[in-house]
Order: C-alpha cells, then structure tokens, then sequence
C-alpha cells in the first residue's frame, strides 16, 4: 500500500520509538520527589525543551495535553471561562477540533462568527479588522489548512488582533514540523500543536502560550501542567513527541524541499489530465499537500478505486472520512457542491518518492477509464 494521507497521521519515527519504549520503561512518576519520580520529571522536561525548540520558545511555555483537539478545546473553553461574554471569531475553514467547541460556546450563550475566506482559502486581514471590536474575545485562525494545504497570514492578523485587545490562537498542527515555525513571529497568544502530524505518537498534543493569558483549566485535580492540565503527564507520549520534534527541527529544511518537489510533481501531472481541478493552487500552501477532483466522480468513488489499486488517499479532514457531505473548507472557498463532493487529498510523508506519486497517477488514470465518469450519484 502506498500510503499519501499524513495530514491524517504520520508513521511514528524510530527515534520517537525508542523514546516512547524508554519512557514505558521508566517506573516514576513526573512529580514524585524521590529518584524514581526525578528520572521521569528528567525525561519530561527534556521533552518540554524539545518541543519548545521546535516553535523556538522557552520551556515554560509548553502546556502538554492529550492531544491537538484537547489543545482547542482548552484554548476556546479556557478564553470563554475566562471572560463569561462576547464574540469569538474563527475562521470559516478551521478544523472540527475548533469549529466543535465553538459551537457549544455558541449554544451557551457566546457571539460566535465564522471569517470567510477568498477562493483560494485564505482569511483576508481586511475581512478580520472589519470583524473587531471591543466585544471580541479570541480570535482563531488556523496556520494552515488540513485538506488543501493553504497557510494563512497568521502574524498580520494577530497583529490586528492585539491591537483590539482581543487574544489571538492559531491552530498549527499541520504546519509544525513542515514549515519553519517561530511562535513569537507569528504574534499569537496560544498556540495549538499535535505530535502525531509530525511523526510522532497519537494522543498527544500541547498548547504554547506567550504567557500572558490565563485561561480557565478544563480538567481540575492535581495542578500539573503549570495548573492548566491536570492530570499524571502521559510520560511515553510526551518524550515520543519531544523526540519527533527534535527531528523535525533537525531535518526541516531538507522535509521541506523533498516534499515541495514530490507536490510539484504530482500538481503537474494532475495539471495535465482532463477534468481536474486542483483547489487551492494559487495560495502559499503546505509542501505536501493537494486537494482535487475529478470531474463528474464523487470522492468516495474516487478514493474507493484507488484503494483497490493500492493507494491511500482521503476525502478530506480524517474525522469527517465516513461523511458524504461536501468539505465544508470548500464550500467557504465558494466551490460548487458538486464539484466539492469529488475532493480527495494526497498528502505526501517522508517515506513517499517520486515513483509513489507516479503510481497515483497511473492509478487515477485506470481509475477514471474502468469507472465510467457519472457512474457515482452526486
């Protein structure tokens, strides 16, 4: 199976492995005070710096949770607890992990409004400022999107954002890893990242904080996590991702340029065949991730047909693989529902090559000859 869905999960590294196995192996706990309980809090706080490295903050300002929809959810929950009332604004392509929450915030009594985006995907600084005023509490703008790969200008938002007195998050668990990432350039107050998007486990996430907002925790118990996160730190998690991290920072540069060429490659060739659309292509994106269609097929049909040939792709978001609904990234682009429903998403990985992306699109070649184009119901 060629696998092409690491925006989904990517395949745990050798070095985050051995990092998880020592960590099992290690018999304390974080914040008991004899040896035992030392060795693990060494092993945590090695982990923190790791983290912190990758973003290029301070150790402190690593708040590890169980994952990047936890992470969300702390933010969003933990702004609102903070204030009681007034308007959340976050934008119309964010990932379920936070238009989830902000929908219970908006049952609960919160204004929250979805920014739009233009049709390359991007939320345009102006439609933000337009948004602002005294009554906004938090603002959430995703550093880039999961199914089309496009990167918003978070630090010229955030930029509007202080200057409203409101707190500005971006959720960047797709971009770390990928792309140079430095938390202060970006003029965030929270940020949310997850460790299995960058080759690290599942289940494990962090918020970074410029440490200046104090959300309201969400779990309550023992005060770990600087109070924010109660609860004993998954320890096997967290040094998974602490060593995932430190590659990704270590081998960023040389990710980046395999990855865009690897894209590129495949762009061309879809660029080439009949009936494709290819959304998002005049935006700065992600170097491993495309969106199409294929005229007249759904996605499903689509992503079916090349599972059969030994190719994994998906129809969008992970969390939304089982729905039959157009991609609601795309409908706030403004593409045709029609045209939405057949969206799938190759997303390349570390171990994908240029004979893997060939093999696509041998595949979407057989695919689209053997199925005859209609064939799927819209």
């Amino acid at each position: 199976m060629i696998y092409l869905d690491h925006n989904a999960t990517t395949p745990l590294a050798p070095q985050a492995r051995e990092a998880v196995i020592r960590a099992l192996d290690q018999l304390g706990n974080p914040s008991s005070v004899h040896e035992p309980g030392r060795l693990a809090r060494n092993l945590l706080d090695e982990a923190r710096r790791q983290v912190a490295a990758l973003v290029n903050v301070h150790a402190r300002n690593v708040i590890f949770t169980s994952g990047g929809t936890e992470a969300n959810n702390l933010v969003l929950r933990g702004v609102a607890a903070r204030h009681g009332k007034g308007r959340i604004l976050v934008s119309a392509v964010e990932h379920s992990a936070v238009l989830g929450p902000a929908r219970d915030l908006a049952a609960a009594g919160f204004s929250v409004e979805l920014l739009p985006v233009d049709e390359e995907g991007r939320v345009q600084p102006a439609a933000v400022a337009e948004r602002l005023g005294p009554d906004v509490i938090l603002v959430s703008v995703m550093a880039a999107n999961n199914e089309t790969g496009a990167l918003q200008d978070v630090a010229e938002i955030s930029r509007l954002v202080r200057a409203a007195g409101a707190v500005m998050h971006t959720d960047a668990a797709q971009y770390a890893g990928k792309l140079p990432l430095d938390f202060a350039a970006t003029g965030a107050h929270l940020m949310s990242l997850s460790a299995h998007k960058l080759n690290g486990p599942k289940g494990i996430g962090a918020v970074i904080t410029d440490g200046s907002i104090d959300l309201v925790p969400q779990i309550s118990g023992g005060g770990q996590e600087s109070g924010w996160r109660s609860g004993t730190e998954n320890l096997p998690g967290i040094t998974g991702f602490g060593a995932a991290a430190a590659l990704a920072l270590q081998e960023l540069e040389e990710r980046r340029l395999r990855l865009a060429a690897l894209r590129d490659r495949l762009e061309a060739g879809l660029a080439a065949r009949p009936g494709i659309t290819i959304f998002s292509r005049g935006a700065e994106r992600l170097p491993n991730t495309v969106q199409f269609a294929l005229a007249g097929m759904t996605g499903e049909t689509l992503q079916m047909g090349l599972d059969r040939l030994g190719i994994a792709v998906s129809t969008g978001s992970a969390c939304h693989s089982q729905s039959t609904e157009p991609s609601h990234v795309l409908l706030a682009m403004g593409v045709a529902p029609e045209v939405a429903r057949g969206a799938v998403r190759a997303s390349l990985g570390l171990g994908n090559t240029e004979s893997d992306v060939d093999a696509l699109l041998a595949a979407l070649d057989k695919v689209a000859s053997v199925l005859p184009v209609g064939a799927a119901a819209w």
